[in-house]
């Protein structure tokens, strides 16, 4: 419903008055691929809808941000403003030209969608056309793309794992498929590949050139358990992070404005399909008691952030 992305507006207007003289930095939206297309085409995020509107939700996400970001300016006017968008790098299954094709087309389908508008204006023309032949469109009115390329300080980068596509005919519209390769996966099932997320960055800067960049997601769940000793050895997940922030420290010398890593997540959570049945904390909840205990991972991500340095 295009009435939310001004009532959207409205909001950040209000929040943005109260709070804007102690809050310097305000994220828009955070991962809205998620609120559309999970949410309006593959149902497994509320509301459920499957094979819904999921392009009018995102280009009216998209609208209520680039208004959110008026909105905020004006009331805040020192506020650093920016919005958050998951990626997941897309690799081709082979050297076929089908598979790079269908690589590309999953790169358009869950990042460029997202990223063109917000730094470019326009909605990438190699999906538009795809959607058309579909029978799908946004519901772009006039003037918006300009309403959604309205400046931003920063870009929030949630990564967690790339995707290997190939060709697939049978698939949905966009035809193709994903693979998972033989590799180290997490509890999630999503496979551990530290430098998709340095090429995510460097391509990120090199296509888009954000003025600063912050990872505001990255991690992994592990099925945790409590040692005898009391504590809990997450060694996987400490090997994770160690893995992912040199990935980081190698973008940045590529040139990548990044300027902060927050790991996904502090605490163990209630992680929306899943419930309670997925850990992604550096500390680990025991939700019966309350209890939290700081995980190995945690011991090192406190020495990592103390030396500022991996």
């Amino acid at each position: 419903n295009r009435a939310t992305a001004h009532a959207f507006a409205r909001y950040a207007d209000v929040v943005a008055r109260r709070l804007g003289d102690r809050v310097k930095g305000w994220i828009t939206h955070n991962e809205p691929w998620c609120a559309s297309w999970l949410s309006y085409f593959i149902g497994e995020h509320a509301p459920g809808i499957r094979n819904g509107p999921a392009l009018e939700a995102a280009h009216h996400l998209l609208l209520s941000h680039g208004l959110a970001v008026e909105a905020i300016r004006a009331a805040a006017p020192a506020a650093q403003v920016g919005i958050t968008l998951n990626f997941s790098p897309a690799h081709p299954a082979s050297e076929s030209q089908a598979d790079r094709d269908a690589a590309r087309r999953h790169d358009g389908f869950f990042n460029r969608w997202f990223a063109d508008p917000v730094f470019r204006g326009s909605y990438p023309e190699d999906m538009v056309e795809l959607y058309q032949q579909i029978g799908a469109a946004a519901p772009v009115q006039a003037g918006d793309m300009e309403t959604i390329a309205a400046p931003i300080d920063f870009l929030g980068v949630n990564y967690y794992n790339r995707a290997v596509v190939r060709h697939d005919e049978d698939s949905h519209g966009l035809r193709y498929s994903t693979l998972e390769p033989e590799g180290e996966y997490t509890h999630m099932g999503w496979e551990v590949y530290p430098d998709a997320l340095r090429e995510l960055l460097v391509r990120l800067h090199r296509d888009y050139r954000p003025a600063a960049m912050y990872i505001t997601e990255n991690g992994a769940a592990y099925p945790d358990e409590v040692s005898p000793d009391g504590q809990i050895h997450d060694e996987a997940r400490r090997s994770y992070l160690e893995r992912h922030l040199a990935a980081c420290h190698a973008a940045i010398g590529e040139g990548a404005p990044l300027k902060g890593y927050f790991v996904w997540s502090l605490l163990d959570n209630f992680e929306w399909a899943w419930g309670y049945s997925r850990r992604f904390g550096i500390v680990y909840v025991d939700y019966a008691t309350q209890r939290r205990i700081l995980k190995d991972s945690a011991h090192y991500y406190r020495r990592v952030i103390a030396a500022n340095a991996v």
